[in-house]
């Protein structure tokens, strides 16, 4: 096959887009100069890679096939111009990140910390849950990723390198505000505010219940960390959450730790890459950074 980078590139942004209009505006060029590209790699190949939905264009089967290899291809490409860039020295080239939401309450100060060290590095960061991170992961899109639990249905290489206790919080007027010792099974009298389906900190907590057999009553459903705090303190219920998202709570006494038997349930951070995946300076950099430093910079104020 005589199949060009220009093509692929092409052929990658209408997949992306669904769209071969946004795919032009995106790469500066005419509509009929996409779907000549992509009319030209379609007869290379000897199979159509788009079909049509109403105003949308989906890859068709053999799209999907040239898409994981177009990417893979895109990757090592950036990862021999970030190689070639490392050799002009280490404060150069461009790193992609992604954090689960939580992990953003203290990403930004390992951020700030590092890019003063690195100005001449480019990051982008991505901020999301769980189950995206995973796809993420298994797409191989990003460079790096800091989250809870490490997946199972992805082969990575996963390092532990801060501690995430998670505790329980209710209002400063709850009336287990200021009991001691509180018996875990006395939670199943509580109603939970709950984050989404693919949190990582729903995850653990559904976790932690059910491993002692307890089961908790499910309140209202957030999308993100600030709204649960919120819905906590006006008496939604009590949540369970990462220390790391609460500092500004405790010290304004907006929120209080429940002192529960058997938290805080200490579970770790991790950095985590797709195994086998060769790092760009830029993302070992980051990684020996975070591995040296994370968690001196990032530990919680709040002591447990």
């Amino acid at each position: 096959m005589h199949i060009s980078l220009r093509q692929l590139r092409v052929f990658e942004a209408v997949a992306q887009n669904n769209s071969y209009t946004r795919a032009a505006e995106e790469l500066h060029l005419s509509q009929p100069a996409v779907s000549m590209q992509v009319k030209q790699l379609e007869d290379e190949i000897g199979l159509p890679l788009f079909e049509r939905l109403g105003k949308r264009v989906v890859p068709t089967e053999a799209g999907h096939e040239l898409y994981h290899y177009s990417r893979a291809i895109t990757h090592s490409l950036i990862e021999m111009e970030e190689v070639m860039e490392s050799l002009k020295g280490i404060n150069r080239g461009s790193l992609r990140l992604a954090v689960a939401s939580t992990v953003n309450y203290f990403a930004p100060r390992l951020l700030a910390v590092f890019q003063k060290r690195y100005p001449g590095i480019a990051l982008r960061l991505d901020v999301t849950n769980r189950e995206m991170l995973v796809q993420m992961l298994d797409s191989n899109s990003v460079d790096l990723v800091l989250m809870g639990v490490p997946p199972k249905n992805v082969d990575v290489e996963a390092e532990a390198f801060m501690d995430n206790p998670l505790v329980v919080v209710a209002p400063p007027d709850h009336p287990l505000a200021s009991a001691r010792d509180i018996p875990t099974e006395r939670l199943s009298e509580e109603v939970f505010v709950m984050r989404e389906e693919g949190s990582g900190t729903r995850k653990a907590m559904q976790r932690f219940f059910a491993e002692r057999g307890i089961e908790i009553r499910h309140g209202m459903q957030m999308t993100r960390n600030e709204a649960v705090k919120q819905a906590v303190r006006s008496g939604l219920g009590l949540s369970v959450v990462s220390l790391h998202t609460i500092e500004l709570e405790l010290e304004t006494r907006r929120l209080v730790i429940l002192n529960v038997q058997g938290f805080p349930d200490r579970r770790q951070w991790y950095l985590v890459y797709r195994r086998g995946k060769r790092l760009s300076p830029a993302a070992s950099a980051f990684r020996d950074f975070v591995r040296a430093e994370a968690a001196k910079i990032a530990a919680p104020i709040a002591a447990v």
